[in-house]
């Protein structure tokens, strides 16, 4: 195990998002799929679609305890189909976002920081960035 590096956390912003009911699975991402299909009108918006429902596939394939989440901004493209979220027990929960700076630290020191602050609060980082998604204290675990 590594001992934790000093590092930085910046609070960049606070933003709305959906996040996904505790009880899932991948069969109910294909449902979930097949009911928003009916509110992407074009090929980009499909492709969108696609790519929300992956990263979803892959966070339920971790077995990650944190919430998977979205920003609002990245669902808009669905229209009406967030009204559908909301009908499937998705929440509106309010996420900082936060940034990570490690000094002198790569990725296996990364993670021994993130594991640090997962025992402090429920954080869940961003793939392909130095951003952290930390949620309320009270949501939740899976």
């Amino acid at each position: 195990m590594h001992s934790v590096d000093q590092y930085t956390l910046t609070r960049i912003r606070c933003e709305m998002h959906l996040v996904l009911p505790t009880v899932t699975s991948i069969v109910l991402t294909q449902n979930l799929y097949d009911v928003l299909f009916q509110y992407v009108i074009d090929d980009h918006k499909e492709e969108l679609l696609k790519k929300f429902i992956e990263r979803l596939e892959l966070h339920i394939k971790s077995k990650s305890n944190t919430p998977f989440s979205a920003p609002f901004e990245e669902l808009e493209f669905l229209n009406e189909g967030l009204a559908e979220l909301r009908l499937l027990n998705w929440m509106e929960v309010p996420v900082t976002v936060f940034s990570l700076e490690i000094n002198n630290g790569d990725e296996e020191v990364r993670e021994a920081v993130i594991d640090e602050l997962r025992n402090l609060m429920v954080v869940r980082p961003v793939p392909n960035s130095n951003l952290l998604y930390v949620f309320p204290a009270n949501i939740p675990r899976l």
